[in-house]
Parts: C-alpha cells; sequence; structure tokens
C-alpha cells in the first residue's frame, strides 16, 4: 500500500481529531487551506465505518458517512468571483460533497473596513446555510500560520488578553481542525492530492494589514528568531486563552444584576475587575465587537478614578453612571 505523504496525514489526523459526529459544512475559498480541509474532511467521511450498534454512528471526533457538506462564500468584491464560487462547488459536487451551497453576499453597509464587512458578511451567510441544513458545525481552514499572525496583529494593536488569545478551536458552530498545522502543510497536501489551489490576491495585498504582517513581519521574526517562532506565537495564544476563560469564569460569578456596587468591585483584582465591567457592560446590550478598551477604562474609572464625573458613553446609546456608590445604566 502507497504510504500516505505525511502533510496529508497531518491534515487528515487534525480533522479527526477535532471534528464532532453529524453533518459538518467545510467553509471552502478554493484556497490551499480550506481545499486541503476539505479534501481530509470529505476522506474521513468516506472512511468512517458505522458503530458496533448498526445504528450508523461514530463516536466523537470522527464525521459519519456521507455527512460532509461544503460552502464557498462569493463576497463579489473581485472580478471572476462568481465563476471561482461556481468552480468550487463543481468540484465538491463532484468529490462526493453533500449539501453543496455556493453563498452570495454583499458587504455594503457592514461596519468597519472591507476585511471586517467581509468577515461579518462571511460568517453570516456560513451560519444561516448551518441553521438550514442542521449541520452540527462548519469547518474554518485557519493555520497555525494564520494564528500566528492574528498573534502578532493583536500585539500592534495593544488589544490585551482577549486580542492574544488568537482565534478559539471552536466558537459555537464554527471549528478550526488545522491550528496546529502550518501552512505548508495545506499546501504540500494539495499538491501531493493533486488539487490546485486558488490563490486569492488579497493575500498580498499590502493595503491589509495582515497581508503585511503575511508577507513581511512574520517573515522577518522567522529570519531573526528561527521558524519556531511561529508555532511558539500560536502555542502562546492557547495559553492565554486559558487563562483568559478561567478569569472569565471567576467574573461571571462576580454580578447577577443590572447594577454594580463599587465598593465590591473596588476590593477586586484589576485583571478580575475589568472583565466584570467588561461582561457587566455586554449583558446591557452593548455588542462584544463594539465594546473597546477605552469603554472598559472608563467605566474602570467610575471606580478606581472617581472625582465626580459624568456618564460614560457606552456602544449602542447606553449610558452608565455612578450613583450614590453603584453603577447604573441611566436614561439618555
Amino acid at each position: 500500500m502507497a504510504r500516505i505523504p505525511p502533510s496529508v496525514a497531518a491534515v487528515r489526523q487534525a480533522v479527526r481529531r477535532a471534528v464532532p459526529p453529524g453533518l459538518v459544512l467545510v467553509a471552502c475559498s478554493g484556497g490551499a487551506d480550506s481545499l486541503a480541509l476539505a479534501a481530509a474532511a470529505r476522506f474521513v467521511a468516506s472512511s468512517a465505518r458505522p458503530s458496533s450498534a448498526g445504528s450508523g454512528s461514530v463516536g466523537s471526533g470522527s464525521v459519519g458517512s456521507g455527512s460532509v457538506g461544503l460552502v464557498t462564500v462569493d463576497h463579489g468584491l473581485q472580478p471572476g468571483s462568481d465563476r471561482r464560487a461556481l468552480d468550487v462547488a463543481t468540484w465538491a459536487r463532484e468529490a462526493g460533497f453533500a449539501p453543496v451551497e455556493v453563498a452570495t453576499v454583499s458587504v455594503a453597509g457592514l461596519p468597519g473596513g472591507p476585511e471586517a464587512a467581509a468577515r461579518t458578511a462571511r460568517y453570516d451567510a456560513l451560519s444561516a446555510v448551518a441553521a438550514r441544513v442542521g449541520a452540527a458545525a462548519v469547518l474554518l481552514g485557519h493555520t497555525r500560520d494564520d494564528q500566528a499572525e492574528t498573534v502578532l496583529l493583536a500585539l500592534a494593536r495593544g488589544a490585551g488578553p482577549r486580542g492574544l488569545a488568537g482565534m478559539p478551536r471552536r466558537r459555537g458552530i464554527f471549528v478550526r481542525p488545522l491550528l496546529d498545522v502550518g501552512r505548508a502543510d495545506t499546501r504540500k497536501a494539495c499538491a501531493a492530492l493533486g488539487l490546485v489551489p486558488w490563490e486569492d490576491p488579497h493575500n498580498s495585498d499590502p493595503a491589509f494589514a495582515r497581508s503585511r504582517v503575511r508577507g513581511g513581519a512574520l517573515p522577518a521574526l522567522v529570519d531573526a528568531l528561527g521558524p519556531a517562532v511561529v508555532a511558539n506565537l500560536a502555542r502562546s495564544a492557547e495559553q492565554i486563552a486559558a487563562d483568559s476563560a478561567a478569569l472569565d469564569a471567576i467574573a461571571e460569578r462576580a454580578y447577577s444584576s443590572d447594577t454594580l456596587d463599587v465598593s465590591d468591585l473596588s476590593g477586586m483584582m484589576r485583571a478580575i475587575r475589568t472583565r466584570v465591567l467588561h461582561g457587566w457592560a455586554k449583558s446591557l446590550g452593548c455588542s462584544g465587537s463594539a465594546l473597546s478598551h477605552r469603554h472598559v477604562e472608563a467605566l474602570d474609572a467610575l471606580v478606581t478614578g472617581w472625582h465626580g464625573q459624568g456618564a460614560v458613553h457606552l456602544p449602542g446609546g447606553i449610558r452608565v453612571a455612578r450613583v450614590r456608590g453603584q453603577l447604573v445604566r441611566v436614561p439618555d
């Protein structure tokens, strides 16, 4: 029997470890990362065997036979993007994926820059398709290199622990099986399998911050510190994520009402207090993506730097003031 190339084996093993039972969808742009992920998911699905009970189910970490579909999103941001999406869908149907969906989205009017708007539209579309077909998970092709880039961008933006924690392996229905797999391996896997990936021109466009990190900053770090820096950055993200999750859990137990007592807050360690304030603001209706460091700092100043200042304005038109020793939401 022919030996499986190490790159192909690495991607398949990552999929086996991460993917839950039931119908899963692969989000596939046609690039090397998502194409290698899709091929591995299809292989794992087709090679899975029914359990001894004969129910056709498989153990945790495997997908059942025939239970992998594919979604490709057309953002409409590049000439020929509709043709590219149709080509990916055609390949998927011929390879045995079911269902196969092309989701066409518009980024017009969405908040943030082009990257943020496209991401919002993409995730909304993937969530909608998953809900419609009853998928247990949507697989995303982010690799260890993507995670390292995310950490560097977070450092540059002063994002704090939440940003430095990088991309989670799972959030809701979204699963990232390849966070321990390098981008070089996905490219090698595609070559070994005879798959020709699409090269997204945005990935090398210096107009985008991530492209500059990918093409310049991260390679410079590798040159200066050695190739292990990529894995080390990704591992640091995982460690920070674990610590942040523990601190968040402690903070969640520290508030349970629409008001916060200043005397309770002032006795907390800063790492806990700021998390309490962040979580409380979200419970009032603030969008987590819009709630920034400066908003939390302003709330914290009501506790630790009180000198009679007025209400803090939070996203969504929410105002918070200190009233008789408590932080309360006040009307406009």
